[in-house]
């Protein structure tokens, strides 16, 4: 082995810095020696045999025999391998030694690689991992020697190894290197305390003997123990609350939320609870007003039976009481909580406190009443329950006597259930008032009520887009018109919010005003369009707008973009009408077409929005398709009588898949029966003054056909005052119609747009008093506009 140029130098240097007794030169900057070097004293050095070289110290009873060098042997040295198996009976490394025998076994070999890795010291040392000191390997067989028998106090057994032995060359080549690096070894004392300062394990060398490991303070087993218990019981809490703040937030509105702290506190936390709230709970910013009253909202306990198959019965004002854990008597359902009074006081500090503590004694009686009392000791929480801005009620949870009692700490668990079930009630009562918003909102929107105009049946069904967005633009109307008409709109308003809500209102309202006016159809869905453009320029929607006339017995319907409607006649095929699409409303600049098409008696009308027949799994088409083969099936059901409408639409809307809810619904179906040509009785009339007289005679004549001879003279005297007024302003023809449904209607038309007004004749006037006797006898009257001028018309009770 070829030697290293200053490899003798170390070696020097190592022999002298292991000699005991040797001076320490003066350290001229005050390091502190390095323990790792100090920890391991050499006995007294000794000298090699021939040419007087030295050689490093080794401890006298150590069992890896004489240190390794890296130079051929000198004059009377023996050969290295003879060496390294001991060259004497006394020696270390011999037979008689301590340790020989290991050492024997494979100590030499070991000592031979540290001492040629020590020539490169930028290689990792062998047997360590990489990066990893001398020290510490010699530290971990250190601590695996005072793990096995014999070394648990320090010392080494008879036939074990010394924990210096373990290390072989490698503590002596640290020690080597540390001394070549001009380190200074300490004093046995100082390198002990100096690894106990760095936190290592310090080696003790008595006097001839190996170095030992001290021996370590077994902890004591009580505080062990204990402080195993705390932890574990605040990992249970810690996972309780996570798991009941959970329960407790997936509550949407209040009762679900108050089930939810019922059931995650009983009985895991409590034997028994019961939760007060305010009445009435404040909504957002709004000050009560008056006295603070909290209501016992609800109540939960351990069923006193333990085969109750429930496992928790909820108390209401009916149960006795809590028993055992609350007795006396049932628990007050209303209190008033007094201003300055123990109540007060303990839901001001909103902290929870025990049952025992002077503030609780004088509250909970306030709370619960004179007759419940609560069990004795810290088996009872009076937890206050405050949202974001005020308090909003209180907790009181109460364990029975054979339960261990609370513990400081259940006061936090208690102020955790707390807090998050008052901001959940919070969040629900903010929820229900915007719910109530939007169901108020969507109800002025829609009719409250269809009419039941004569000659058709109607009904209608709306559904929500989702229970989270309940207002939408979908809507529906059925307004009746002169002679005994109805217009039928059903539209769509882009989007389902409150913005598609306010303009699906406006132009809703914009449809009853025209048809009012008795417009065709193509002029109202004309006027609708220019009042979406004003609207905004993104303001669309679709419309289907159809008059009914159910003496003619025909339908005119003009659409806007809209889906078309189904016609499901009496003997049950179900067609889709051919009504021209035309362009939403709200585009600007297109004309919109109207068609005439019969409607039979017996036939049914289905409108509705596209909400109903498309979704994310079908189209537009194919699911018309599909409405229409629900209807044809619905019909055969029913035979040759047309089905009842009411449940024709929730047989219509059971179409409907768990997936296809993607937008509003509206559906609106009209059942036509017609009024029979033989119950109509027209005429036209010149206006003349002759004419009054000619209309008192043909009503004469069409009362008598009818058999309603004791409706003459009433008839007569009111055809008379209306006729007459007609003709007074008219310049065309007049028109007479009378109608027998389940009432007597009476129609006439002239050309004069201006309508009539009640007003209150004076004595000296010679007319007023026509529309006066109207509306003293007639059960009914009114007058319309039409575009070629107005309606009067009045009905009549039939006998």
């Amino acid at each position: 082995m070829t030697e290293h140029p200053t490899s003798h130098n170390r070696r020097q240097a190592a022999t002298s810095a292991a000699a005991p007794g040797a001076p320490a030169p003066d350290d001229a900057h005050g390091a502190v020696p390095d323990p790792r070097t100090a920890v391991r004293q050499t006995a007294a050095p000794g000298q090699e045999p021939g040419g007087g070289r030295p050689r490093p110290a080794f401890p006298a009873d150590g069992p890896s025999g004489p240190a390794a060098h890296d130079g051929p042997p000198g004059p009377g040295e023996p050969a290295p391998r003879a060496r390294e198996r001991g060259t004497g009976a006394d020696g270390p490394g011999g037979p008689g030694g301590p340790g020989g025998a290991d050492a024997a076994r494979g100590g030499g070999g070991r000592e031979r690689r540290d001492t040629a890795e020590s020539e490169h010291p930028a290689q990792p040392e062998h047997g360590t991992p990489e990066g990893e000191s001398v020290w510490d390997a010699d530290r971990n067989a250190a601590r695996g020697a005072a793990r096995r028998p014999g070394g648990r106090n320090g010392g080494t057994g008879p036939d074990e190894q010394a924990p210096a032995a373990q290390g072989g060359g490698r503590g002596r080549e640290a020690a080597r290197r540390g001394a070549a690096a001009g380190e200074h070894p300490a004093q046995p004392g100082e390198a002990r305390a100096a690894a106990a300062a760095a936190g290592e394990v310090a080696y003790s060398t008595p006097e001839g003997g190996a170095p030992t490991v001290p021996p370590a303070v077994p902890p004591v087993p009580e505080a062990a123990a204990e402080a195993a218990t705390a932890r574990d019981r605040s990992g249970d809490r810690l996972r309780f609350v996570g798991a009941a703040t959970r329960r407790i937030a997936r509550g949407i509105d209040l009762d679900e939320i108050v089930l939810g702290l019922c059931r995650a506190t009983v009985p895991t936390f409590a034997d028994a609870i019961l939760v007060y709230l305010r009445d009435p709970l404040p909504v957002g910013d709004e000050r009560p007003v008056g006295p603070m009253m909290l209501r016992l909202r609800r109540t939960d306990r351990i069923p006193l039976d333990p085969d109750t198959d429930s496992g928790r019965l909820p108390l209401i004002s009916s149960q006795s009481d809590l028993s055992p854990a609350v007795g006396g008597g049932p628990a007050a359902e209303l209190c008033e909580v007094e201003a300055g009074g123990p109540l007060a006081e303990v839901l001001r500090g909103v902290r929870p406190v025990f049952g025992d503590s002077q503030a609780a004694r004088a509250a909970l009686p306030q709370l619960l009443g004179e007759g419940p009392c609560v069990a004795s000791g810290q088996r009872t929480v009076l937890a206050p329950m405050r949202g974001r801005r005020r308090v909003i009620g209180a907790a009181v949870f109460v364990r029975r006597p054979d339960r261990p009692p609370f513990e400081p700490d259940d006061l936090l668990v208690a102020a955790q259930l707390a807090t998050h079930t008052a901001l959940g009630v919070d969040k629900a009562v903010l929820y229900g008032r915007e719910v109530y918003i939007a169901d108020e909102l969507q109800r002025t929107m829609l009719p409250d009520s269809l009419p039941q105009p004569t000659g058709v049946r109607l009904a209608s069904r709306y559904l929500p887009a989702a229970e989270t967005a309940r207002v939408g633009g979908d809507w529906y109307d059925a307004i009746p018109l002169p002679g005994n008409r109805v217009a039928l709109v059903v539209g769509d308003v882009m989007g389902h919010s409150m913005t598609s809500a306010a303009i699906m209102g406006q132009l809703r309202t914009t449809a009853q005003t025209l048809a009012g006016l008795d417009l065709p159809p193509q002029e109202v869905l004309h006027h609708l369009d220019e009042q979406a453009q004003r609207l905004g320029t993104d303001r669309m929607a679709t419309c289907l707008y159809a008059v009914y006339d159910p003496v003619a017995h025909r339908i005119v319907v003009a659409n806007a973009g809209h889906p078309p409607p189904l016609l499901l006649h009496r003997g049950g095929r179900a067609e889709v009408l051919r009504v021209p699409p035309g362009a939403p409303i709200g585009v600007g600049g297109v004309d919109f077409e109207a068609v005439e098409l019969d409607a039979p008696a017996g036939a049914t009308l289905m409108l509705y929005t596209d909400g109903l027949v498309e979704s994310r799994m079908r189209d537009v088409w194919t699911g018309i398709e599909q409405l229409r083969e629900r209807l044809t099936a619905t019909a055969r059901l029913t035979g040759p009588n047309p089905p009842p409408l009411e449940p024709l639409c929730d047989e219509v809307l059971d179409m409907l898949g768990p997936g296809d809810r993607d937008d509003d619904v509206a559906l609106l179906a009209a059942r036509f029966e017609g009024i029979a040509p033989s119950d109509v009785a027209y005429w036209f009339l010149d206006p003349k003054a002759q004419t009054a007289g000619q209309a008192r005679r043909l009503t004469r004549r069409a009362l008598a056909r009818w058999d309603l001879d004791d409706l003459t003279d009433a008839v007569e005297l009111l055809v008379s005052e209306v006729v007459t007024n007609a003709v007074r302003y008219a310049e065309r023809p007049i028109t007479l119609r009378l109608l027998r449904t389940d009432v007597l209607r009476c129609e006439v038309g002239d050309d004069v747009p201006q309508l009539p007004r009640l007003r209150q004749a004076r004595p000296s006037d010679e007319g007023g008093r026509g529309l006066y006797l109207v509306n003293r006898m007639a059960r009914r009257w009114g007058a319309t506009r039409l575009s070629t001028g107005k309606v009067v018309w009045f009905e009549l009770a039939m006998p």
